[in-house]
């Protein structure tokens, strides 16, 4: 193997993408063609006790891993991934050259004792151990070195460098490096892992590569750059950098055929690449998915999402917790006001009339007719949901989305003197004429995807109003088709198939028991509808 290697970790580190389910034999084709493109080592995926789903780049047992590997190609090396504390030794066979040739071992500072009593005896069993602190930029200068003199006594395969939450810069890098390098010693391989919060995974990439250096140097890579988050440093520009600058031979058109055939439709099913949130995370030290549940929330600005992660505990930010997380962001969202005058307002307002309560789904465009003729027949209180309808006028607008709210506030102002607005205590904001204020947490749902559904939460508003009777209508449920979902373009969010599912399944679920308690109707098509 020559001086610099690239290491491509689609399958493992891209597999968080899409909860790891490539298919058995998309997963096949893609080690067959990184194979053939000649990437040096090839990872097929995490090892994990229990694990079993053949389309999955999960194993439990290292026979699991032949599958997936086929004919190996003996030029290259094939290597799974371990996180401590995921599988134990006793379900690790023996090397024996038909299965992977080497293990990564990921673990956080306070496991190293047992990560490198493990390693050692992954070392004893023939495989080629990798040494992957996560977070490396967080270790002091101190606790970098001492873990340098416990790698130099193991003796592994190679020591990384871990930019977990995309945070260097080059003097950052390269600092870090020659301290690495000055003390490792030489028969150890260092390799680099990056993510591309700060879009530096590239650049970063090559000044190690340009360096002058007599050890061995891996770079991680993943093709398209599939990884969560902010995503990690693309598999197809480092080979062509390589090919251009070094003369090493990697077959491109193999990987373009991965990105073609694989990559690219899981990239229109689900998100990475960067975003402002991500560049938050980073420069606020925090994982990346604290911002991905932040960014799905769809109710908060930039600066909003900034506010939440600079706010959290410094001893949290490099571990994801989804409960803590949405704590934070509830504890955010949430200012507390007395809302019992404004509630006998409102009951004052509908006078127990029927509601026609409006969402912004497109079926309001193509059902203008029958919400008229419905509003003919009786005497409706008519509200709406985060938006102001061209048609009909309503009596009550709903806002609970911070977002929304501060694109419509010119709008709100040039609405009729009798639409009063309704907005919940999340949203910063003055009481005025027509403008009345409601306690968020009074409103939210028990299930965490839906909790701050505005349509839901507008529902829970008028029950506890006293509201017997609700025709929905624009209540049309999300579609994977993001362009399908509202009746207006400007409405648009960005939000992952499989996030948009599971709010369709506990809306359609809330629903249902909410009109076990007051008669809900539909009046446009809906996928809530049982």
């Amino acid at each position: 193997m020559n001086r610099l290697s690239i290491l491509d970790c689609t399958l493992r580190d891209g597999g968080y993408i899409n909860e790891f389910h490539f298919g058995e034999q998309a997963m096949k084709s893609m080690v067959e063609k990184l194979s053939k493109a000649a990437v040096d080592i090839i990872e097929c995926g995490f090892l994990k006790s229990g694990a079993f789903d053949k389309d999955r780049s999960l194993f439990g047992s290292i026979d699991s891993v032949k599958n997936v590997i086929g004919k190996k190609n003996p030029n290259l090396m094939y290597v799974a991934m371990i996180q401590y504390g995921a599988i134990s030794n006793e379900e690790i066979g023996e090397f024996d050259g038909s299965s992977i040739d080497g293990i990564r071992l990921t673990f956080h500072e306070h496991e190293i004792d047992p990560s490198f009593a493990l390693a050692e005896q992954l070392m004893e069993k023939g495989y080629k151990v990798f040494m992957q602190p996560v977070g490396t930029m967080t270790y002091t200068d101190a606790a970098l070195l001492e873990l340098i003199g416990r790698v130099n006594r193991l003796q592994p395969y190679a020591f990384y460098m871990v930019d977990t939450l995309g945070t260097m810069y080059k003097n950052d890098l390269l600092r870090m490096f020659y301290l690495v390098d000055h003390n490792l010693d030489k028969k150890i391989a260092v390799g680099f892992h990056s993510h591309n919060n700060l879009q530096l995974s590239f650049s970063n990439a090559q000044e190690l590569m340009q360096l002058n250096m007599s050890r061995r140097l891996i770079i991680d890579v993943s093709v398209f750059g599939m990884g969560r988050g902010a995503g990690n440093l693309n598999t197809e520009l480092v080979t062509q950098y390589i090919n251009s600058n070094f003369g090493l031979q990697y077959d491109n058109i193999e990987i373009l055929e991965i990105i073609d055939e694989y990559i690219r439709p899981l990239s229109i099913q689900y998100r990475w690449g960067y975003d402002a949130a991500y560049y938050i995370a980073s420069v606020t030290g925090c994982h990346p998915n604290y911002a991905s549940f932040l960014l799905n929330r769809q109710t908060l600005h930039v600066q909003d999402i900034y506010a939440i992660l600079n706010h959290l505990d410094a001893g949290r930010r490099m571990l994801f917790d989804r409960e803590y997380i949405n704590e934070e962001y509830l504890h955010y969202m949430n200012h507390h006001v007395d809302d019992r005058a404004v509630l006998e307002k409102l009951k004052k307002c509908i006078a127990e009339r029927p509601v026609l309560l409006l969402a912004p789904g497109k079926s309001l465009k193509t059902n203008q007719e029958r919400i008229m003729e419905l509003l003919e027949a009786d005497d409706y209180f008519v509200a709406s949901v985060n938006f102001i309808p061209p048609d009909p006028a309503v009596d009550m607008m709903f806002v609970s989305n911070m977002k929304r709210f501060r694109s419509m506030e010119e709008l709100g102002k040039a609405a009729s003197n009798k639409t009063n607005i309704i907005v919940t205590s999340n949203i910063s904001t003055t009481s005025a004429e027509n403008r009345y204020i409601i306690d968020y947490s009074s409103y939210l749902n028990e299930e965490q995807c839906i909790s701050d559904n505005a349509g839901l939460m507008c529902i829970n508003l008028l029950k506890k109003a006293g509201v017997k009777q609700i025709w929905l209508a624009g209540f049309d449920g999300f579609s994977p088709n993001l362009q399908e979902n509202y009746y207006e373009s400007s409405m648009y969010m960005d939000v992952e198939t499989e996030r948009l599912l599971n709010m369709n399944i506990a809306t359609a679920r809330k629903l249902t028991q909410l009109s076990t308690q007051m008669e809900i109707k539909y009046l446009t098509d809906s996928v809530y509808r049982s």
